[in-house]
């Protein structure tokens, strides 16, 4: 083919040229043609792509179709349930919400309702009347020891960092939690200019790297984190011990990308490289980690304070159980995420193939709290893959007190599922710090259209729990949510996650063996 491309560059020019000689008007045709040639010949010495040497020119070819074909399979190829990582029904949804579009849909549900996995909610023949509900329902969290108790929403905007995200796209955030009155967690990258301009709650989150509140060798500064804590935006304090898209995954800021704003933010030094470890320096077993929960409350005079994992290892959380029990320290809340969760980067193997799906997650987590007889002490996010209000219902029956999203808090500002958020390149202003993609995003429109999507899902919520006869979205139990897990068979989420009792895994014999063997 290399062969066959210089004979026909060589005759190309030889024609084009001999014709310019007769007809002047055809030396015009250089101007296309020179350009192919040159690309051909780089193509053919280049070292690094061996289809391009061999075929230049047309060996270009795959690259574009590659670099095309998840635009053309989103929109010609796939159906409205297929899309993946969200179909194309939920974000239909959540597009519609935010924009307070037409609400419904024609024609019945597109899904598969025989299908293995589908699931739905039973509904009763005496539903409530739901202008009669409370449209937005809040949770308190504090514990007993804590003395700045906050009301939040039952849906809130989990975890994402400024620096992963636009400044725009946190503004925007921030801003829909203003108005909507819920809150915004920061992510671990510490609490930016943007996370305070709109005025909005926020829950700081601080992971392994302590970002916002370290010293100059990296460990964590007490001083630091009191005066970050006393401002009154902050409403509660999340420790991260792991994240559905990258558990047990450290993290790695290039120096290049480490701008003076940057480190600035996260207190380090501007242009160096900084690492964030997979582990935290400031604790090394549960029984410490108890203890830096209870000084991180005190420092912060006693807001909610909790810890956000992904759940590994189930007797690692039995670990954490028994510290809190020897401890007498408990925290506020704890997130549990999913391991199909995730907004950024992450290594493919950590992302497709480490940590516990969330509701097999929560129904650990609220089961084991309760079967040791602690869950009264602290309520439980669910943060993994919250986009409608069924899924908020759904996780609420498995044992969530509230639940945070993430990407569908991004489509509410636009994300069009493009897949590039690891480039830099997001098309759409919100994952991105390009200056000129994040200008595109107008914070005063789409801050709008968060507190939109979020009034409307927790509208969808109540509503839910009004049509199954309750009075309250956290009345819901696991009686309520249907699988099918055959074709001809179904079963409740009580058969699927048999709910535990309260004590059942110190008091009951046939638990026994399992508890104390974890214990």
């Amino acid at each position: 083919m290399a062969k066959a491309f210089l004979v026909f560059s060589a005759i190309s020019l030889a024609v084009v040229i001999g014709l310019g000689l007769l007809f002047p008007w055809v030396n015009w045709l250089l101007i296309l043609v020179v350009p192919i040639v040159v690309m051909g010949l780089l193509d053919m010495f280049q070292k690094k792509h061996a289809i391009m040497r061999n075929y230049p020119i047309v060996g270009r070819m795959r690259f574009w179709m590659e670099a095309l074909r998840p635009k053309i399979y989103q929109y010609f190829v796939e159906s409205d349930i297929d899309g993946s990582p969200i179909n194309r029904v939920d974000r239909s949804t959540i597009y519609q919400r935010a924009k307070r579009e037409l609400n419904s849909q024609p024609f019945g549900t597109q899904f598969n309702v025989y299908a293995e996995g589908y699931e739905w909610m039973a509904h009763s023949i005496q539903p409530r009347n739901f202008d009669k509900m409370e449209k937005d329902p809040r949770v308190l969290f504090g514990g007993r020891d804590c003395k700045q108790p906050y009301s939040a929403s039952i849906l809130n905007v989990s975890a994402m960092s400024y620096g992963s995200l636009s400044s725009n796209a946190v503004q925007a955030l921030n801003g829909g939690a203003k108005l909507g009155n819920f809150a915004h967690n920061t992510g671990e990258g510490g609490i930016s200019d943007f996370h305070l301009k709109q005025g909005g709650d926020i829950i700081w989150q601080i992971g392994t790297g302590y970002f916002g509140c370290r010293d100059a060798n990296g460990n964590f500064s007490p001083s630091l984190f009191a005066e970050k804590t006393a401002l009154p935006q902050v409403k509660m304090i999340e420790l991260k011990i792991s994240q559905g898209a990258k558990p047990g995954h450290g993290g790695i800021l290039p120096a290049a990308k480490n701008t003076p704003e940057i480190a600035a933010i996260r207190h380090v030094e501007p242009y160096t490289t900084v690492f964030s470890p997979p582990y935290h320096t400031a604790f090394g077993n549960p029984k410490e980690m108890m203890y830096f929960i209870k000084q991180m409350r005190e420092l912060s005079e006693g807001k909610p304070v909790g810890f956000k994992l992904c759940i590994g290892q189930p007797r690692e959380f039995y670990a954490i159980c028994k510290a809190m029990i020897e401890t007498d320290i408990y925290p506020d809340f704890i997130t549990v995420d999913g391991g199909e969760g995730g907004t950024g980067a992450a290594p493919p193997e950590f992302s497709n193939s480490v940590g516990m799906p969330l509701m097999d997650g929560l129904a650990f987590v609220h089961d084991t709290l309760v079967g040791f007889n602690i869950r009264h002490h602290m309520k439980l996010i669910a943060s993994g893959k919250i986009l409608t209000g069924f899924h908020i219902l759904r996780a609420m029956a498995l044992g969530a007190d509230t639940c945070n999203s993430a990407r569908a808090m991004m489509m509410a500002l636009g994300c069009i599922q493009a897949l590039v958020c690891n480039t830099n390149k997001c098309p759409t202003g919100v994952a991105t710090q390009d200056k000129w993609l994040a200008a595109g995003l107008v914070v005063d429109d789409k801050k709008q259209r968060v507190a939109n999507y979020h009034q409307d899902t927790v509208e969808s919520a109540v509503e839910l729990a009004g049509a199954a006869g309750l009075r309250h979205p956290h009345d819901v139990t696991r009686s309520h949510i249907y699988r099918r897990v055959f074709m001809n068979e179904i079963r409740t989420f009580e058969d699927i996650y048999p709910a535990a009792s309260a004590g059942s895994l110190l008091n009951h014999p046939s638990v026994q063996h399992v508890a104390t063997n974890n214990w």
